[in-house]
């Protein structure tokens, strides 16, 4: 599903990553360990088709994403990946429930297959009653759970997580980290989340470590 070769990114004359390989497996999931600086969320931007490496290759889903064009990396992301990060981006003149809609109006696919998916995850995650708030009407913490469906919506087979729980307290943490397992293994989708925390990582079984713009371990 993922496979990088020698890949190399350079912001000016600083190279961030260096000569990166990496392969992962339909379905597989790991966390990506890293301290601040370490390549971690560049790699994984580059995975996503956010950015484009310096040199080297990266195909995603059979996808040579380094040669598509803006246009191209737009309509791949919107139907293989789901981005979940740090920060929760939601549009503020719309409502969450909206925000949630957006990948799935982007897609043009009709919006009432996804009512019960959507009904499900806000349930869980405890943020029914934040649909029909606008963003700013809710907490940090719920503006996130509210992100976290937007990326699964769409059942993503590739879901990218940068420090998914970083404004989350440790209950719902758990909670958040149990649910993108147990839907990426009900999606077959291939699950990476970076992190820095040693208790989140210790929930993979597969772990990568970055240190310097190499991949250690």
């Amino acid at each position: 599903m993922i496979t990088t070769k020698n890949v190399i990114k350079k912001f000016g004359d600083i190279e961030v990553l260096k000569g990166i390989n990496l392969s992962m497996r339909e379905g597989e999931q790991c966390a990506l360990l890293g301290g601040s600086g370490s390549g971690k969320s560049t790699l994984l931007y580059l995975l996503g088709g956010l950015d484009k490496p310096s040199s080297g290759k990266i195909l995603v889903a059979r996808k040579e994403l380094d040669i598509l064009n803006d246009e191209e990396l737009s309509e791949f992301r919107n139907q293989k990946i789901g981005f979940v990060f740090q920060f929760h981006f939601l549009l503020p003149s719309i409502t969450c429930l909206d925000n949630i809609y957006l990948p799935v109006k982007i897609s043009n696919r009709p919006i009432e297959e996804y009512k019960e998916l959507i009904t499900m995850l806000a349930n869980y995650l405890g943020v029914e009653h934040c649909l029909h708030k606008y963003p700013y009407q809710i907490s940090g913490g719920e503006q996130q759970r509210i992100n976290i469906i937007r990326a699964l919506i769409l059942k993503p087979k590739i879901l990218l997580c940068d420090e998914p729980t970083g404004n989350l307290d440790s209950k719902n943490s758990e909670k958040v980290i149990s649910l993108l397992k147990e839907l990426a293994t009900q999606f077959r989708s291939t699950l990476i989340v970076v992190t820095h925390s040693n208790k989140i990582a210790a929930e993979f079984e597969r772990k990568i470590t970055i240190e310097d713009g190499q991949l250690i371990s």
